[in-house]
């Protein structure tokens, strides 16, 4: 790492709409910029459809295994206890009413199946939407080269610390007196999701271990992943994929753009 590492330059909008990213190499230090044209990632965001597109992933994941023992199931006589009149207590059925100690759940929960599946338009759509957050939040950066020669973590991790994500301050006691600093932050610091144009082996291999970090390629990016990480780390290659996908229209809006 003969390069002196300094934080990226942070974001920038330009008059045209357009977002300036910053392009670092393996030893954080900057080497240029990119732009990105909001357009290419749908040119809006709308939080109500990638909160759906969340609540949709969390809840595909749930494996739906809870049970309860209803009062048909749990041991027990069926018994009335005492009979219904006559003896000056209040009426009451079997030992195994939700009432007594061991006895069934009234409406308790039963295995059932979570899922449900949004419109495939919809999910893509909320996928860029969340890409499209990060390059406006500031909380994106593109690599020129991420190639690993062998799966070394040891590699991954500090290429995730020589880059700089911003300064933190800190508050420090001397001498009875309190005083405060800046910190310098990284990508290791936070959450990470590492993108990749496809499967890198070694890349994957390298960086599963590490807390916090997630690698996956762009074409398997989906809107609660990208949202999870506070930082995304992007390749160029991974950049121009994400970029290549179709953005799609509605059919009133390709007439409108065939009549013009």
């Amino acid at each position: 790492m003969a390069d002196q590492a300094t934080a990226p330059t942070p974001l920038s909008f330009d008059v045209s709409g357009k977002i300036t990213v910053p392009v670092v190499n393996k030893s954080g230090a900057q080497t240029g910029t990119v732009e990105i044209d909001p357009a290419e990632f749908g040119g809006k965001i709308n939080r109500t459809l990638m909160h759906e597109a969340v609540l949709m992933y969390r809840a595909n994941q749930r494996a739906g295994t809870h049970s309860t023992l209803r009062r048909g199931e749990v041991a027990g006589s069926t018994k009335k206890l005492f009979r219904q009149k006559g003896t000056g207590n209040a009426r009451v059925g079997t030992k195994r009413t939700n009432k007594r100690k061991g006895g069934g759940t009234a409406k308790g929960p039963k295995p059932r199946d979570y899922e449900y599946h949004l419109p495939k338009r919809a999910v893509r759509a909320a996928t860029r939407m969340a890409i499209l957050s990060k390059f406006q939040d500031g909380q994106a950066v593109v690599i020129d080269d991420l190639t690993i020669a062998s799966p070394k973590t040891k590699e991954v991790t500090a290429i995730l610390k020589a880059i700089k994500a911003g300064k933190k301050t800190v508050k420090k006691v001397e001498n009875g007196q309190e005083t405060t600093a800046e910190k310098d932050l990284t990508l290791l610091d936070s959450t990470v999701l590492i993108g990749t144009a496809s499967l890198d082996k070694n890349v994957y291999l390298s960086g599963r271990n590490i807390e916090g970090v997630k690698v996956l390629p762009a074409a398997e990016f989906n809107c609660y992943t990208v949202l999870k990480h506070r930082r995304l780390l992007l390749t160029r290659a991974a950049l121009d994929a994400l970029r290549a996908m179709k953005v799609e229209r509605r059919p009133e809006k390709k007439a409108e753009a065939a009549s013009k």
